[in-house]
């Protein structure tokens, strides 16, 4: 899809806060978080907004039955779901929640515009009502038989065999799935969405849009020319969710309320930024592309867009559809011990090597991914580590050994051209959302790579022709810094590897083109291995350690995820004279921090301010307050001052000549006291390094010299 508007926005589904992330739920983020990887190495203005679903019946009862309330209920998952997506390098721009005052406002907001064209109304309609729970059953706590296709144990929605929508009375032998006994039919006035009134509207949209997938499109028109049922929007309580306006008991449905999620984190996203939601959302300056699994393609490309059409807004350009993930060819099953979670699957292997298999199997169709295990193992030793680590490790080990790192004038023009060209259909694949083929042709690029590298015979070479080979190297190096670039939307951590040991960080698409030469690198190292063969254990078993080697910890200025902050609001630490409590806008989240400024900085000095903060330290309490994170500033002995990066937009990654610690593992306090931080002339350095962004070096306040703390 290369038809792009100045802005784009990715969203993915939004997961409910009631569970942990599973490898299924991860083939959506992955390709997600690539395609937005990509488009921004590309120059495009893209970021990528998701939230928490944390609105409906289902987590108010589960929070019940704990005995806390549903935001200390979802602030747990909230935090796992977090981490484990930090994890596994999905990086979104504004990770968000559906429980927030700026999806109130944009529900409210739609829902009356909506009113207001006619769009909906009351009736009194017949629900199923469980006696012995004396409550409305909500769609997910009534099972029973499809109406449609007669499959067992299906909820009272959405049949998750045929993707048959129908209401919870469709359903054949209901039973109520908290307490097991059969409801009855008990009266309610409910609000409806005249969905059927769309059907024009939504058949040219589905026809007039060439990038749906053709088989997507296909089935929805199909449900569009059997003709649509008018969407009941509303729950009666007890039900954790936004009230409509005007009534007591009655609750917008969550499916309401999910999607317009995405305009909220948008519209948090944009904060600061000078732009809103608004310009997003309510004009078409901008693409809006959501990736959604097939599950929920009825509401992502029926409800929703014709919810937005309703009610002014910008419809999707694209709706990205993709298939389920199978288990060593099977649906993924907890008897059998497939059903894994991000977490279980981390523990067994490097996630980035997931994101490789995701990446070489995911196309921009509906088929279902298989994770064979062995298949994995097959090409993550095959590809990743014999083809293209290959090519780096003996490039530049090669480099290191006889030409003291360093390269000179290129050789084979032909040569690199040729790899440019392929670097140019690998764009094309990226563009298309066809993951699966630009690996592929990726791991064609480097197969060149290896070959001239294998055809040169270096290790001879030299010793006839030395000059020759420096410079056969140097083709080498410009192939291994294509492939860097190449595959940094998919294994982003391995591709910056490569890039401090070229000494060329932060390499953008437009360096596929640049040729490297006269140019010294810092030095090679092997950056990956051979994995051992995964053995899953059914339930119960003890899961073996992991044979292959662990990658060490980060040490030096690696260790420190450092990202610029923005003060929004300054108080006093209740419990210490010296201490303020700060809170910070990371861009992607908001955290709080105590800091020992009081002395040194009035609050008016510090709120605006771009600040650098140490992301990964270990969560403490200080005197009572929790402190997530820690404010760099430099002491004199008498004067402090805060570093600074006030041309920096929120949330970007502060590095120490290029070595970035983006994604490093937690640290504790004494990690940081371990390192050589100082500031001299206005500038900050750790470990004799200069702290800087891509847009300019960080200042030290006051010019104070001295150590950082």
């Amino acid at each position: 899809m290369k038809e792009l508007k100045n802005r784009i926005l990715i969203t993915s589904a939004l997961i409910y806060a009631n569970g942990p992330v599973h490898i299924g739920h991860l083939v959506e983020n992955t390709q997600a978080d690539i395609y937005t990887r990509f488009l921004k190495l590309n120059g495009h203005n893209a970021f990528y907004c998701g939230a928490e679903d944390t609105h409906g019946a289902p987590i108010e009862i589960a929070a019940a039955k704990q005995g806390v309330t549903p935001e200390q209920f979802i602030d747990r998952w909230v935090k796992e779901h977090r981490e484990d997506y930090r994890r596994y390098h999905i990086d979104y721009d504004c990770y968000y929640t559906t429980n927030s005052p700026e999806n109130k406002a944009y529900t409210e907001l739609i829902f009356k515009r909506l009113v207001d064209a006619g769009h909906i109304y009351t009736k009194e309609i017949e629900l199923t009502y469980c006696e012995h729970c004396k409550r409305y059953l909500p769609d997910r706590y009534v099972k029973g038989t499809c109406p449609k296709c007669g499959a067992k144990d299906q909820y009272g929605d959405v049949c998750e065999h045929c993707n048959a929508t129908y209401a919870t009375t469709d359903l054949v032998e209901p039973y109520c799935s908290i307490c097991g006994s059969t409801p009855i039919r008990k009266p309610s006035r409910h609000y409806f969405f005249r969905l059927n009134d769309f059907s024009d509207k939504l058949r040219a949209w589905l026809t007039g849009n060439k990038n749906l997938q053709p088989e997507i499109r296909n089935q929805i028109l199909s449900w569009v020319d059997q003709g649509l049922q008018d969407w009941c929007i509303s729950r009666d309580g007890p039900y954790f969710g936004f009230k409509i306006p005007g009534e007591e008991e009655k609750y917008f449905y969550v499916w309401l309320d999910a999607p317009i999620g995405y305009i909220a984190s948008t519209a948090n996203y944009c904060k600061g930024r000078g732009f809103t939601a608004d310009d997003i959302w309510q004009t078409y300056d901008s693409t809006i592309i959501h990736v959604i699994g097939k599950d929920i393609i009825y509401f992502h490309l029926l409800f929703w867009p014709a919810v937005l059409m309703g009610s002014g807004f910008h419809v999707p350009d694209n709706v990205v559809v993709h298939g389920f993930l199978n288990v060593n060819g099977e649906k993924m099953s907890k008897s059998r011990g497939t059903f894994l979670t991000a977490s279980e699957f981390a523990d067994l292997l490097d996630p980035e090597l997931l994101r490789y298999y995701y990446a070489a199997n995911l196309s921009h169709t509906m088929t279902d991914i298989d994770l064979d295990l062995k298949t994995l193992q097959d090409k993550v030793n095959n590809e990743l580590v014999s083809n293209i680590a290959n090519l780096v490790y003996r490039t530049l080990s090669f480099l290191d050994k006889n030409f003291d790192s360093t390269v000179t004038t290129t050789l084979d023009g032909e040569l690199l051209a040729d790899v440019a060209r392929k670097a140019e259909g690998v764009r094309d694949s990226y563009y298309e959302l066809n993951f699966r083929e630009a690996v592929a042709k990726t791991l064609e690029i480097s197969t060149v790579g290896n070959k001239y590298f294998q055809d040169n015979k270096p290790w001879e070479l030299v010793k006839t022709d030395k000059e020759k080979a420096q410079r056969v190297l140097t083709d080498c190096v410009n192939i291994v810094k294509t492939v860097a670039i190449l595959m940094k939307p998919i294994t982003p951590v391995f591709a910056e590897r490569v890039e401090e040991q070229l000494g060329l960080p932060n390499l953008k698409w437009t360096d596929v083109d640049r040729v490297i030469e006269n140019h010294h690198i810092a030095g090679a190292k092997i950056i990956l291995r051979k994995i051992d063969p995964i053995v899953l254990k059914k339930p119960g078993e003890k899961q073996e350690e992991k044979r292959e080697e662990k990658p060490a910890k980060p040490t030096g200025p690696a260790s420190l995820d450092l990202r610029v902050a923005v003060v929004t609001e300054v108080k006093d630490h209740p419990q210490a004279d010296k201490l303020y409590v700060l809170k910070i806008d990371l861009g992607s989240e908001q955290r709080q921090l105590c800091a020992g400024l009081k002395p040194y900085y009035h609050k008016e000095e510090l709120l605006g301010k771009h600040l650098v903060v140490v992301t990964n330290l270990k969560p403490a309490k200080l005197r009572g307050e929790l402190s997530q994170g820690m404010l760099l500033a430099a002491d004199s002995g008498s004067v402090v001052g805060v570093l600074n990066v006030p041309d920096s937009p929120t949330g970007t990654q502060v590095t120490a000549e290029g070595i970035s610690g983006k994604g490093a593992p937690q640290i504790e306090i004494g990690d940081i006291a371990a390192l050589t931080l100082e500031a001299k002339a206005g500038k900050a350095y750790i470990n004799g390094k200069l702290l800087g962004t891509e847009n300019e070096i960080v200042r030290v306040d006051k010019n104070v010299e001295g150590r950082i703390r």
